[in-house]
């Protein structure tokens, strides 16, 4: 399978968004188990950032040679490094959790993409896609890192497998979505900087953690949307 190349600009910049990784995979946690697919591995943080959760064994798909040779994989023998997309995958390969994180919104026919991983999801299994919101928030930042589009609850939904039984669609990171809205309006940057990053992390995420729980997951930067079958 040939390799994907994808410019990856922004993935060790927000590899040290500690707050942000923590609130969104403390949120994911309760349906990652058995076999676990994660889609667009990229550089493995988020592969190293999951790996004390209870699962059986973890493969990380991702489809640029380049990246994929960056991922160091925990100690423990669980994890396995494939090269290619879920369409490359054999009809076979079964999982019990499958990982979309900002992940999808890179994917031109998104639909499709989740169809091709419904049918690979095991009875019981869970779907699972963190991506970024709000279309009214695209700035020139997505478009240099490869998005289609950010999501709205509905579009997401609209995106979703028929068959599969929806167990949440939310928005995280409420207070965030007032900076990416400044950044949106004020600054236009292609590429936030080091310091931005450190700021949104430690002084917009703790507070979200409590405005996410007193909107109702009404407002947010992001999107997670988890899907069983």
């Amino acid at each position: 399978m040939a390799s994907i190349p994808y410019p990856g600009l922004e993935l060790k910049l927000f590899e040290q968004a500690h707050n942000w990784k923590s609130y969104w995979s403390s949120r994911i946690a309760p349906y990652v188990r058995g076999a676990v697919l994660e889609v667009g591995a990229g550089i493995g943080a988020n592969t190293r950032l999951l790996a004390s959760l209870d699962f059986a064994r973890w493969t990380c798909l991702e489809p640029d040679a380049s990246l994929a040779k960056q991922i160091h994989l925990p100690p423990g023998g669980r994890h396995e490094v494939t090269l290619g997309i879920v369409a490359d995958l054999p009809a076979e390969a079964q999982f019990d959790s499958i990982l979309y994180i900002d992940v999808l919104e890179h994917i031109e026919d998104d639909a499709a993409e989740m169809a091709r991983a419904a049918a690979r999801l095991k009875p019981g299994g869970a779907l699972i896609v963190l991506s970024p919101a709000h279309p009214f928030l695209f700035t020139p930042f997505d478009e240099a890192i490869g998005h289609y589009r950010r999501y709205t609850r509905t579009s997401l939904r609209q995106a979703a497998p028929v068959g599969l039984r929806e167990i949440t669609v939310t928005y995280l990171d409420s207070v965030g979505m007032l900076a990416s809205l400044g950044n949106r309006l004020l600054l236009g940057q292609s590429m936030p900087t080091a310091q931005q990053i450190g700021v949104w992390d430690r002084w917009m995420v703790p507070p979200s953690r409590l405005t996410d729980r007193l909107t109702g997951g009404h407002l947010g930067k992001s999107v997670l949307g988890v899907w069983s079958r």
